[in-house]
């Protein structure tokens, strides 16, 4: 069975909204890919490590991604060199401006890595609406799919 990370910070409760959609689109194939789902403070190398595949989702914090994300990755950056190049990632911003400075930030700090990003970043503005949820869960679905079927 593969796993996959759902690395998450949220603050207002949008973006946990927008992974708990991901996690739902995930658990589709609950027979094929298990689901490891953290805030960013609590998610560590091991974590990291044992993942098939990463989903992270962040705020966007001044035109950047939540300092807790930041967190993770600093934590995780230098006992991760070697190990995890190649891990297939994607992307879910919650934005209150435009994300794409958050975007922009994240896939810098994955190329050091070097993750591969393997769907593009879903970027929600403002409130988060029904259509947003499902957006968020068809790309949780379609992650997990890939993974299952060895896309990545």
């Amino acid at each position: 069975m593969k796993t996959l990370l759902l690395v998450y910070a949220s603050q207002s409760g949008h973006t946990l909204q927008l992974a708990d959609a991901a996690a739902r689109g995930i658990a589709q194939l609950a027979e094929e890919v298990s689901l490891r789902q953290l805030p960013a403070l609590q998610a560590g190398i091991d974590d990291l490590l044992h993942a098939d595949a990463l989903l992270l989702a962040t705020p966007e914090n001044f035109g950047y991604m939540a300092g807790a994300l930041k967190d993770f990755f600093d934590r995780t950056y230098y006992p991760a060199q070697g190990r995890v190049d190649g891990l297939p990632y994607a992307l879910l911003v919650s934005a209150g401006n435009d994300g794409r400075g958050a975007v922009q930030a994240v896939e810098r700090i994955a190329r050091g890595y070097p993750l591969q990003q393997v769907l593009p970043p879903l970027i929600v503005r403002g409130e988060v609406t029904a259509a947003d949820l499902a957006a968020a869960e068809e790309l949780g679905a379609t992650l997990a799919a890939g993974l299952s079927i060895g896309m990545y």
